[in-house]
């Protein structure tokens, strides 16, 4: 009986512990569609889960970081829901093409205009961006969500290497390493299939050389056999003559 009752409180208190532990709330994040490589462009997604059951998420507010400001920002059309941009002037001016680029984007917003995120659904707003800096290994974006009973949540906690995660944590996107020069890439591809053609001709043209001499070769050999067919028939042919003349005889 003892253990019995040992057994059912242990039981109890591991339920208690997966309750009050339960499943690790979601929050905004960002993920880039493929690859977010140093020094190019991505398409990005900022993911956002409705994570109350009596209100609907109503509006998105995302900073881009100002220690690495974005020359290009470009958000696509999400239907029920309006956009705006707002930039700033940059200390530094960034030198993209050849020009000077003295302001970027600072913040973008979306706003629920016919549609909204309901309890138990997400949204998925795609920007993009670029030219990701070269010098850093990640960007973090802050974002704050409003639900439609003004309640706001501020995901703005930069996360730290080694730590926890913090409980409102920012987006964060994961650089990953530069990719090689596109234009030298396709000058050398451009080359090796340049010299894969050469060597393509080449080997069709030595495979129609060898056919050709084949071919000479063989019709040579058929004429001589003919020649020689058409001798060895008169041969025969003188041969009876002279046999039936004999006979005769």
């Amino acid at each position: 009986m003892k253990l019995s009752r040992i057994a059912l409180a242990g039981g109890v208190a591991a339920s208690t512990v997966l309750l009050i532990a339960g499943p690790a709330a979601a929050h905004v994040s960002v993920q880039p569609v493929g690859e977010a490589a140093k020094g190019g462009y991505a398409t990005l997604n900022f993911k956002v889960p409705n994570e109350r059951d009596q209100a609907s998420t109503v509006k998105l507010e995302v900073s881009f970081p100002a220690d690495h400001p974005l020359s290009s920002v470009t958000p696509q059309a999400v239907p029920g829901w309006d956009i705006k941009i707002d930039k700033s002037k940059l200390d530094k001016p960034l030198e993209v093409h050849g020009k000077k680029i003295t302001e970027a984007v600072s913040k973008v917003t979306w706003t629920a205009g016919d549609s909204e995120i309901a309890p138990g659904y997400f949204q998925q707003f795609p920007v993009s961006v670029g030219a990701l800096p070269e010098d850093a290994d990640q960007l973090v974006f802050k974002a704050i969500q409003t639900y439609d009973n003004k309640e706001v949540v501020r995901w703005i906690e930069e996360p730290t290497e080694g730590g926890e995660e913090p409980d409102s944590p920012a987006p964060v996107l994961k650089l990953s390493a530069a990719a090689d020069d596109h234009h030298g890439g396709g000058a050398a591809d451009d080359a090796k299939e340049g010299d894969d053609h050469k060597a393509a001709d080449t080997a069709a043209s030595t495979k129609e050389t060898h056919a050709a001499a084949s071919s000479s070769s063989s019709d040579t050999t058929a004429r001589t056999l003919g020649i020689i067919g058409i001798v060895i028939g008169v041969a025969g042919v003188a041969f009876g003559v002279l046999a039936g003349r004999r006979r005769s005889a």
